[in-house]
């Protein structure tokens, strides 16, 4: 996955390089700057069984910041922030390995190095008993809740 292009950022940006599991080092830039969730939408994206995006919905498109050509074929972590624990997507994974439906609070990373939080919803696609790839359906999170996840988040990346 390449890094993030510094020309995209609009602020005061700050470097960051994550490992990302079976990417590698990527380069990414963020701005401290909120941008609301959009009321009555729902965020809808698919991936493959390796987390590549094929398909993403114009809600996702307008919060991601990205083109819809840019998103489809990358994998999801296109979007993961910095501030975004490794245990959160380790339980997402071990989750959806056990044939269970995985639950949520994400902070993503647009495009422009903002970022935007999600109460996510993923489930797998199963086709004739096999997993074909996953589909995730995102949500407005309250407020309540992502101030504890600030909280915890902090904790676990300050542990890793």
């Amino acid at each position: 996955m390449d890094d993030m292009n510094p020309a995209d950022i609009q602020g005061d940006m700050q470097e960051h390089t994550l490992n990302l599991y079976e990417c590698g080092p990527r380069k990414v830039y963020t701005v401290d700057r909120e941008i609301p969730f959009p009321e009555g939408k729902l965020i809808v994206s698919l991936t493959d069984t390796k987390g590549i995006i094929t398909h993403a919905n114009r809600a996702f498109v307008e919060m991601s910041g990205y083109e819809e050509d840019e998103l489809i074929g990358q994998e999801h972590s296109i979007l993961r922030h910095p501030d975004m624990p490794a245990a959160a997507f380790k339980g997402l994974w071990d989750d959806l390995a056990a044939g269970k439906k995985w639950h949520g609070y994400v902070k993503n990373l647009r495009k422009d190095g903002a970022y935007y939080w999600v109460y996510a919803t993923v489930v797998a696609n199963v086709r004739q008993g096999k997993v074909v790839g996953y589909t995730s359906v995102r949500r407005k999170p309250s407020r309540k809740k992502i101030n504890e996840c600030i909280t915890l988040y902090k904790e676990l990346k300050d542990a890793e």
